[in-house]
């Protein structure tokens, strides 16, 4: 019965500790627009994702910033406040990130108008199968995890390059020359790697 009513003591106590402390924090780690908007950012990336106006690569880059500012945010709010000055800097942060994600959509959006040769919807295609190649030789042991990931590292390298290419919002042909033939290469030895010829 004591051990109850200490129990019940505790919980109570600790109830309105955390009662009278909420408010105060609230008030000063409370970020519900910038919440809000992370929340937005990543629900535009996965679209932008989905839709292929957005590469892996820049995907991962953009949900790293994200990160980056949630955790600054943790850090802002873990004194149980958040000055002023640090929910500015926070919004300034997620607003760059937003534009940084729309320009990215755009872009991609530039480059991908059905012009003749201006189209990188098969360097995408081409990309998603070589990574799909290499996954499925790492699953079934043709290849090793060592020269899957290596494999993978390339071609990640060459979709570095194509966002590098897309930033800004025109591909040339020479571009898409280059990526191609970096692609043929790699898909070949990815090829030679899986089906030995002896």
């Amino acid at each position: 019965m004591k051990t109850k009513i200490l129990t019940a003591s505790l919980i109570a106590s600790a109830l309105f500790a955390g009662l009278a402390a909420t408010p105060a924090m609230a008030q000063n780690t409370n970020t519900p627009n910038i919440d809000q908007s992370q929340a937005q950012i990543s629900a535009r990336i996965q679209q932008g994702l989905q839709s292929g106006r957005i590469t892996p690569y820049e995907a991962q880059m953009l949900y790293r910033r994200d990160q980056d500012i949630q955790s600054r945010e943790a850090l802002y709010k873990s004194d149980g406040r958040a000055t002023p000055a640090e929910r500015q800097q926070l919004r300034a942060d997620v607003a760059a990130l937003s534009a940084e994600v729309e320009r990215a959509i755009n872009n991609s959006s530039v480059v991908a108008v059905p012009q003749p040769g201006n189209n990188l919807g098969g360097i995408d295609s081409r990309e998603f199968n070589l990574r799909a190649r290499i996954e499925e030789g790492v699953r079934t042991g043709r290849l090793s995890q060592r020269e899957g990931d290596r494999f993978m590292a390339r071609e990640e390298q060459i979709e570095r390059r194509e966002a590098a290419f897309r930033s800004d919002g025109v591909v040339t042909q020479q571009e898409r020359r280059q990526l191609r033939q970096q692609l043929n290469v790699l898909r070949d030895q990815v090829e030679r790697r899986i089906n030995p010829r002896g």
